[in-house]
């Protein structure tokens, strides 16, 4: 029994997608220009595919589960689960029009033409803000579509923005934030949903360790009460006396997001010493 995964074949997925696996201790072979590949050490079959067609992929249970970005799962609409946010591949679905052109309020768009790849989120977009226009299906190059006279604004995937600049147009609304995702058929048997369930288990273990670090601190063991307040870790902070009489050496985790302001309060409370080492992996 083999788990079978769907994943971008290229584009800016298919290496992260591929990373995340192999972070997980799962070795793959994808050869140049390899549509199926199978795990040397997991029970794991891997299709390489067009982003476009992962959900259809997944819904007829052709794969059991695939990696895809919000944009697209949003788009094909596809009656598949959604197991987990995987934390890359992040985006924005945004509308841009010439860089000559004023912009107040996205009423501005009324009776525009907008050139999309993303006809159906772009729809149900400007039905909820009441705006009508047309919208123009193409797929690829969307950004030339205003330089050409096709249409008057697009409506396309937003990483750095440098592609709009070059382009000559400027992001004026944005639509959608998306990121990966981690996909599954509804109808897995039940080997199938233990083999995810592992799967699962370990991806979770990479995203609490990129969420978090591990510090060392040397502490004043008068100000000890403070600091460990300051540094609740996963239970309780980890204190061991030093050769220094009245000193103790402090371990914990801290929040990526709160890292520096953690760091502030402990120096206020006179820590010293504050090392920082990344987590490879986290159980919890």
């Amino acid at each position: 029994m083999k788990l079978k995964i769907a994943i971008q074949k290229s584009g800016r997925l298919s290496e992260e997608s591929i990373r995340l696996l192999r972070d997980c201790g799962i070795e793959i072979s994808n050869g140049l220009n390899k549509l199926k590949a199978e795990a040397a050490n997991f029970p794991l079959e891997v299709f390489f595919l067009r982003d476009d067609d992962i959900p259809q992929y997944i819904e007829d249970g052709v794969a059991d589960i695939g990696i895809v970005g919000e944009n697209v799962l949003l788009e094909k609409n596809k009656n598949v689960r959604t197991i987990e946010k995987l934390g890359f591949g992040k985006c924005r679905l945004s509308i841009a029009i010439p860089r000559d052109k004023p912009f107040n309020s996205i009423k501005d768009l009324t009776k525009l033409k907008i050139a999309t790849s993303y006809s159906s989120i772009l729809s149900q977009y400007l039905k909820k803000k009441k705006v009508k226009a047309e919208i123009h299906e193409i797929s690829g190059s969307v950004e030339i579509a205003p330089g050409i006279g096709l249409a008057d604004a697009i409506c396309d995937l937003v990483s750095s923005g440098s592609t709009l600049l070059s382009n000559g147009l400027k992001e004026v609304e944005v639509v959608l934030r998306s990121e990966a995702v981690l996909l599954s058929n509804k109808n897995l048997s039940k080997e199938k949903k233990e083999l995810l369930s592992k799967l699962l288990f370990r991806i979770k273990a990479l995203r609490s360790a990129k969420n978090n670090k591990y510090i060392l601190l040397n502490a004043p063991n008068k100000k000890l009460k403070q600091i460990c307040n300051i540094l609740p870790g996963m239970k309780s902070p980890t204190i061991l006396p030093l050769a220094e009489k009245g000193w103790s050496s402090v371990h914990s985790v801290v929040k990526e997001d709160q890292f520096w302001e953690i760091i502030e309060k402990l120096k206020e409370n006179g820590a010293q010493g504050i090392l920082v080492v990344p987590i490879e992996k986290m159980i919890v």
